[in-house]
């Protein structure tokens, strides 16, 4: 699914995942993933259930992108969901998640996430804090112990 959106375009395509560029966001830029190495981001992508990149559509630059996982039939989980800083501000992570969450196959799966901010952005989508039925267990990260 390819869709096109200004001077910006949203796309599925796991094999127009520019790598390179997502290991650079995400061991540099966020909080999430400076722990992971490269390959463990080209695993994720490799076995993620989908993802969508943001692209520039004169450059083909990526500038964002959002990955998934889920059992295909009833929850998924969202992660890694960024938009380069200087082009924050123009809707394309509202745009973005949408794409994802509502403009997919999981347009009626129980979604989830962590993180520690864009509440509002989440919000919009219906995300929420947990209801009583939720439980989690907390991962360690690899060779850290921690979370």
């Amino acid at each position: 699914m390819k869709s096109v959106d200004g001077e910006f375009e949203f796309d599925d395509d796991p094999d127009r995942v520019d790598l390179d560029a997502l290991w650079e966001v995400l061991s540099t830029q966020v909080y999430w993933g400076k722990w992971r190495t490269r390959d463990h981001v080209r695993r994720q992508v490799a076995s993620a259930w989908r993802v969508v990149g943001v692209y520039e559509s004169v450059s083909g630059r990526m500038v964002g992108f959002a990955r998934a996982v889920s059992d295909g039939v009833a929850l998924a989980y969202l992660a890694d969901v960024y938009v380069l800083p200087d082009l924050r501000g123009k809707g394309l992570g509202t745009r973005l998640v949408e794409v994802m969450v509502e403009g997919g196959p999981g347009a009626d799966f129980r979604w989830m996430l962590h993180t520690a901010n864009a509440h509002g952005l989440y919000g919009k989508f219906g995300f929420g804090p947990p209801d009583p039925s939720y439980l989690e267990r907390p991962g360690r990260h690899p060779g850290t112990g921690t979370p």
